[in-house]
């Protein structure tokens, strides 16, 4: 599928009430052209969770902006935040099908408590990222109001899907605070 309407699809999920776009432009860019240190945030096949706290060198905690189930599927927007503060490094997008986790996974991710990444590596499921496409974003006034940017500011973000017991469970929308604020 072609990313931007991927990134389109999964942006519509959370439409802003007033009807602000999250974003002036986004471009699909080569893993190769994502420029550092971007580059080590977002090109690689590991929890953004784990990769947060390494790159902030911080615990980082999740705030659930809205949620909802839509058939089978839970979705959700998302800050992540350094731990205890408000400080926002991250903003994102989840959709995520149930029904490859155990019923304990889905409680505590429904419990709206723990990042994401963190459950599904406490609870040991067995699972793999696929790495979709990184995209930079120039901001419009919807992404300034979760990230610490201004309008026309530009920053980067990656779409993946994480697979949990060899099926595709969870498509993510992940964008990273612009570096140099919120660090």
């Amino acid at each position: 599928m072609n990313p931007i309407i991927e990134l389109q699809e999964l942006v519509s999920l959370f439409p802003e009430p007033d009807g602000v776009p999250l974003y002036e432009a986004a471009e699909h860019v080569a893993r190769e052209a994502t420029p550092e240190p971007y580059h080590r945030m977002l090109v690689h096949e590991h929890h953004m969770t784990v990769t947060m706290e390494a790159f902030h060198d911080c615990s980082v905690d999740v705030q659930v902006v809205d949620s909802r189930f839509e058939n089978d599927l839970y979705l959700r927007k998302i800050l992540l935040k350094k731990s205890g503060t408000e400080d926002v490094v991250q903003f994102g997008i989840v959709r995520f099908n149930f029904d490859y986790v155990t019923g304990a996974v889905k409680s505590e991710i429904l419990a709206q408590k723990t990042p994401l990444g963190r459950v599904l590596i406490q609870h040991n499921v067995l699972r793999h990222i696929d790495l979709g496409a990184i995209i930079r974003f120039t901001a419009a006034e919807g992404l300034c109001r979760y990230l610490p940017m201004t309008p026309g500011q530009k920053t980067y973000g990656r779409m993946a899907t994480i697979f949990c017991n060899g099926a595709p469970a969870v498509d993510l929308l992940e964008i990273s605070s612009p570096l140099g604020t919120g660090r």
